[in-house]
């Protein structure tokens, strides 16, 4: 049995990015759980940053994303259109600053051409494929993704259908969504 006081492993939350044909999407569904028992089904975990140039997504504790999204809003702000060099500088912060090392919590950022998911190991990863994805639902609509990323869809309607499809898979993900697109 786990302790009931340790990090849930991402449990709660399915983020997914998709860039197609120039345009890029955030997802997010909406559930939040504490172990077994869903708390709430509408949470939006997907904001709009830098004046609605970018867009991130959180999976983790809520405080502690909100913590690191302020961060990366001042590090947008110290490096406007400069987006893979706030996440870069976020994550050399948030791994050796004693306060937010603690913080539980990933991002996945994007701006209209790029997408990075960002840790409090020091990762700043850039998918190869157009799709990225975090949180315990995450892989589901990783896959779901790449799998429609060669048919006709919009980036819009492959992450709807990633998300639908992760959600019937994985119990800590809903269908409630939040979707951004930049």
């Amino acid at each position: 049995m786990s302790d009931p006081t340790s990090f849930p492993d991402w449990h709660g939350t399915t983020i997914l990015a998709v860039r197609k044909d120039g345009k890029t999407v955030i997802a997010g569904d909406g559930q939040v759980s504490m172990g077994q028992t869903i708390v709430k089904g509408n949470a939006r975990k997907v904001r709009r940053l830098a004046g609605g140039r970018v867009v991130a997504g959180f999976a983790g504790a809520t405080a502690d994303a909100f913590t690191l999204i302020e961060r990366l809003e001042a590090k947008l702000e110290q490096y406007p259109e400069q987006l893979a060099r706030a996440c870069v500088d976020l994550a050399k912060d948030w791994r050796t600053d004693r306060y937010l090392r603690r913080l539980e919590a990933m991002l996945l950022v994007a701006d209209s051409s790029s997408i990075f998911t960002v840790t409090g190991v020091g990762d700043v990863l850039e998918p190869e494929t157009g799709a990225a994805a975090i949180g315990s639902g995450g892989n589901y609509a990783l896959a779901a993704a790449l799998a429609l990323m060669d048919s006709p869809l919009s980036a819009e309607d492959v992450a709807r259908k990633a998300m639908a499809i992760a959600a019937r898979i994985c119990v800590y993900t809903n269908g409630e969504l939040t979707v951004e697109t930049l």
